[in-house]
């Protein structure tokens, strides 16, 4: 039924399949940034406190009977550490950015995303009536040419603390241009929180930014934080428009209990574990920038490659050596990469070995 649309893509060297997981490679791929997903105290405090509640499933819509306490104790740690005045859990990173792109733009609005946005806010983009602007990368002055070109009712800009697939850092300038033109910022913060700020917080905390009501930060708990949901940060009354608009949060089963109850467990781990934390993170930016020349924002190293072909190679000789890697094609990037996540699960030597192999290739 559809076999010239694949054999297109298989011509183009994009063809995509699942990748089952192989326990016993040593992973560079995943974004477990800080290894929690392998931690089994982690598991174990989350199991007895589960055991404590009637229900271990949500059943149904937060809108319905689906929000339990697990939840709203959840809710309000975040916003308390964070410093916003609400919070909302979400099903996953990408239920989380279709209810803030697809709800808050309205008719006469403005909607502006970094060309860069993850997939989830530009396919919910195209689901508004507001206008839909993208600026360049991380360009802050494309930023505001477009921010003076354009009158509307409100204006909603859409950035990521800590890019994907190039690691890039989100420029400390955004901010300064949300309080000079009181637009809603929405800051994607699934690749920052846990590798940046005093409190590995965020790119909020690196830049010492005290929230507003013009700011909302989006967190997964499905990367750093080693389980699976989200969150969104917000005003009082962001969190209520949400509650009525945002109909991934309407109609969707509420988030694990398990998971969420996971990601608390991570969030207080995390704390009492910071500064040793910070100093692996540390050592792995040391041997990036050793062998590579990059420094890391955050823990993404992604290598640029010449071809599909080459990225796809790479990564089978790595896995032949007990590594895995992503090997990121177009259309997902504008040119191949090995995207390496030097995550605290996998040993400085080990990344060491990886970085040897691939500095030899060239």
């Amino acid at each position: 039924m559809y076999s010239s649309e694949l054999n297109a893509i298989k011509k183009s060297n994009r063809l995509r399949d699942t990748q089952l997981c192989e326990p016993g490679l040593v992973d560079f791929a995943s974004n477990d940034y800080l290894g929690f997903s392998e931690i089994d105290s982690l598991l174990d405090r989350t199991y007895e406190e589960i055991k404590k509640y009637k229900s271990h499933a949500p059943k149904s819509s937060q809108m319905v009977n689906g929000y339990q306490s697990i939840h709203k104790n959840f809710e309000d740690y975040l916003s308390k550490i964070n410093s916003f005045e609400s919070a909302i859990t979400a099903g996953s990173g990408f239920l989380a950015n279709l209810a803030l792109i697809e709800s808050l733009p309205r008719k006469k609005d403005l909607l502006i995303l970094d060309s860069e946005y993850h997939a989830s806010g530009i396919l919910a983009s195209k689901l508004v009536d507001a206008k839909v602007e993208k600026f360049e990368h991380n360009d802050m002055k494309n930023l505001e040419e477009i921010l003076q070109q354009n009158r509307a009712k409100r204006v909603i800009v859409a950035v990521e603390g800590i890019y994907s697939m190039s690691g890039d850092l989100l420029k400390r300038e955004i901010f300064e241009l949300c309080e000079k033109y009181k637009f809603l910022l929405i800051v994607d913060e699934a690749h920052s929180v846990g590798v940046v700020g005093d409190r590995l917080l965020g790119v909020f905390d690196l830049f010492d930014v005290k929230p507003t009501k013009y700011h909302i930060k989006m967190g997964t708990l499905g990367k750093a934080m080693g389980s699976y949901g989200a969150y969104i940060l917000c005003s009082s009354h962001i969190r209520e428009y949400l509650v009525n608009r945002a109909k991934s949060l309407i109609y969707a089963t509420a988030p694990s209990l398990f998971d969420i109850e996971l990601a608390r467990q991570g969030f207080i781990y995390m704390d009492e574990n910071l500064k040793r934390l910070k100093d692996e993170i540390g050592k792995r930016r040391e041997i990036i920038y050793r062998f590579f020349g990059f420094e890391m924002a955050g823990l993404i190293f992604s290598l640029e490659l010449n071809s599909s072909v080459e990225a796809l190679t790479l990564q089978k000789k790595l896995k032949d050596l007990g590594f895995i890697v992503a090997a990121i094609r177009p259309p997902t990037v504008s040119k191949p990469i090995l995207r390496i996540i030097p995550r605290l699960g996998a040993s400085v030597n080990k990344l060491e070995t990886v970085c040897r192999f691939l500095v030899s290739t060239k």
